[in-house]
């Protein structure tokens, strides 16, 4: 938004939160970090007053491009987003960088807490680093960032990062909420085969060999893999194909092939109607996944379920109930 344009008005909120709202809108980084705290409370009260203000900014958000950059631990991609976040500031454009990692609530770490290890981009005025929300499931982490992705987009940011680790589903997760998805890997055969091996290439829009200055001729090796296994899939676009680059961040090489790259990407897919549909498919898929677990939640703090569902579960357990019949039994009392 335009400091010239006029601010946007909300029904139901209070004086502070329109100072929140146009605190956003006019690119104010307090504001934007209070908003962020304030999605990512489990307070009810706060949750409400969150909505609203998400509410109030919707129609300011939507014009970055979302970029999900994974990779295994030591793929370099602290490195590598400072390069890129470095490079995108001399380029005149803001950037955020957020996380998903479901795995610091359970270590107490998180991969984005300790911000020195982007310390040139974390002074950078134009750009917003965002540590992981201690939500716990992934489900509540990817939630948290869908949301403070739509915050910073409201903010004026005009590049998002996700970062996530290779672990578990969070891949899957991230690819679920960008419009292009990055793997970043090591010139090591070995851990490049077990990615292929695991399926996540199936969702890589672009796949960038990092560290390749290391050792030329085992990049080469494991670009060639990459390039082998991503022609054996059909493409999820019929107007991309997902290249394989080299790049090493720490000597800020490849990093214009990179961006040019994300740049194809959007020019490819944006005529033909795919790049929005792809956000629309993602936002429903959103809204159902928020469904399945209010319903989830409506449905263990029903008071018969809870009084009913130890017994049962035990039932189940002794082979005295079948899982159905349980499930039935206990589905049938939110009727009532």
């Amino acid at each position: 938004m335009n400091l010239g344009e006029a601010p946007v008005r909300a029904n139901n909120l209070s004086a502070a939160d329109q100072l929140l709202v146009d605190g956003v809108l006019a690119g104010q980084r307090r504001a934007l970090a209070k908003s962020i705290t304030l999605i990512e409370s489990t307070r009810p009260d706060h949750q409400q007053r969150a909505q609203q203000v998400l509410n109030a900014l919707l129609p300011s958000t939507g014009k970055a491009i979302r970029i999900g950059i994974s990779g295994v631990p030591g793929a370099g991609k602290s490195t590598f987003i400072e390069a890129l976040g470095v490079w995108l500031i001399e380029q005149g454009k803001k950037l955020a960088v957020l996380a998903v990692d479901p795995s610091s609530s359970v270590s107490g770490g998180s991969i984005l807490g300790d911000k020195t290890r982007m310390e040139l981009l974390s002074q950078r005025e134009e750009a917003f680093i965002r540590p992981t929300p201690s939500s716990g499931s992934l489900g509540g982490v990817a939630e948290k960032s869908r949301e403070a992705m739509l915050l910073c987009e409201a903010s004026g940011y005009d590049v998002i990062i996700i970062e996530t680790v290779g672990v578990g589903q969070s891949e899957t997760t991230v690819a679920g909420m960008v419009d292009m998805f990055c793997l970043l890997q090591l010139p090591n055969a070995g851990d490049d085969l077990q990615a292929i091996k695991k399926g996540i290439v199936e969702i890589a829009d672009l796949v960038v060999i990092n560290k390749a200055d290391i050792d030329p001729r085992a990049t080469a090796v494991v670009r060639a893999q990459w390039k082998n296994a991503l022609h054996m899939l059909r493409p999820a676009s019929p107007n991309w194909s997902p290249p394989v680059l080299t790049a090493s961040a720490l000597h800020k090489e490849g990093i214009k092939d990179f961006w040019d790259a994300i740049e194809q990407y959007r020019t490819a897919l944006t005529p033909t109607g795919e790049f929005a549909a792809k956000r629309q498919h993602q936002s429903l898929s959103w809204m159902w996944q928020l469904i399945d677990s209010g319903l989830r939640q409506h449905f263990r703090h029903h008071p018969r379920v809870q009084e009913n569902l130890p017994a049962l579960t035990r039932s189940v357990e002794q082979g005295h109930t079948t899982p159905a019949a349980a499930a039935y039994a206990l589905l049938d009392y939110l009727k009532h």
